[in-house]
């Protein structure tokens, strides 16, 4: 679970029960792909059962699995079939199809090949946690983590959601990470990172299983580069590349967070547990080591700074719904 995250912001007017949750989403099961169909989404049972709840509480987090499918069709093959159908045009009518008619047999051509095409599918993890008021998806792909919260927002009234912002932006801070070799507390890092020129050269410099605490990286970051990932580790719990859009991507939890667990203690409820225990944690130290939260709130205007680290453990479990956590 949660090998990549985009993160956001719930507004905290927003209340729902898991019934009403999972009344909405019945709205919008997953099915497979007609013959003609393209391409196919909806939710199913993240346990994999058959007629299982489609959203799932374990501790207090709500867990949710978005599916989709998709027709497998090479542009190479559709170009051909649109040729073949275009020639015998020509060869019946002596003629030419223009441009207008060659759309529409491409139109043509897509729907004789779609009900031989393959499919591919691919799930997204979705976490919805109520108190924190937090959504975040399993996913790097921001045009995929736009079409889960669309279907969202469609199927629950209400909803208003903002991809979490800090007061200091990660490009700004990772830089100076890097430049100071002094991350932020209970943070360490790692061996990668990529940076860029952002001039009109583009300049790339890549560092992978490289130590990153040497005069060369210091120089490119003097020398203009901005960094756009980083690898870093939190609490030698869970280790991440941080992007310059606020993405975690490559999250893996060490082997401390396994300590004292028996191989067989696996299974859904397991793993959700492990997931929404540390990286509700880390989340909030992550904000609080980029500043804070709130350069735009979801009205749009200035938010305030978020509160320090503690506090943000501290509001997950209080009552108070204005605390970023």
């Amino acid at each position: 679970m949660f090998k990549n995250m985009i993160v956001y912001r719930i507004a905290p007017e927003w209340q729902v029960e898991l019934t009403q949750l999972e009344e909405a989403l019945a709205k919008a099961p997953f099915q497979e792909c007609g013959a003609t169909q393209e391409k196919s989404s909806g939710w199913v049972p993240p346990r994999g059962e058959a007629h299982g709840l489609l959203a799932e509480s374990v501790g207090g987090h709500w867990m949710l699995r978005f599916q989709w499918e998709a027709k497998m069709l090479p542009a190479t093959v559709l170009a051909r079939k649109v040729r073949e159908k275009a020639a015998q045009i020509e060869q019946q009518t002596g003629r030419k199809p223009g441009k207008k008619e060659t759309k529409e047999l491409k139109e043509e051509a897509k729907l004789d090949l779609l009900p031989m095409a393959f499919t591919k599918q691919g799930g997204t993890w979705v976490w919805i946690d109520p108190q924190a008021h937090l959504l975040v998806l399993d996913t790097g792909a921001q045009g995929r983590a736009d079409e889960v919260v669309s279907l969202l927002v469609e199927h629950l009234p209400g909803l208003s959601l903002a991809l979490l912002d800090t007061q200091t932006s990660p490009q700004a801070a990772m830089a100076l990470w890097l430049k100071e070799q002094e991350p932020p507390a209970g943070f360490s890092i790692d061996r990668e990172c990529e940076l860029k020129a952002p001039d009109e050269t583009k300049a790339v410099v890549r560092y992978a299983r490289h130590p990153l605490d040497i005069e060369e990286v210091q120089g490119h970051i003097e020398a203009g580069k901005l960094p756009t990932k980083l690898a870093m580790s939190w609490d030698d719990r869970v280790s991440f590349v941080l992007t310059e859009g606020l993405q975690l991507k490559k999250v893996a939890f060490l082997d401390t967070v396994f300590e004292g667990q028996a191989q067989d203690d696996g299974g859904f409820d397991a793993d959700v547990a492990i997931a929404t225990g540390e990286l509700s944690q880390l989340i909030p130290d992550l904000i609080a080591a980029l500043g804070g939260e709130g350069r735009t709130s979801l009205g749009g205007a200035a938010a305030d700074p978020a509160p320090a680290a503690g506090a943000l453990h501290a509001a997950a479990s209080g009552p108070d719904d204005d605390a970023p956590f």
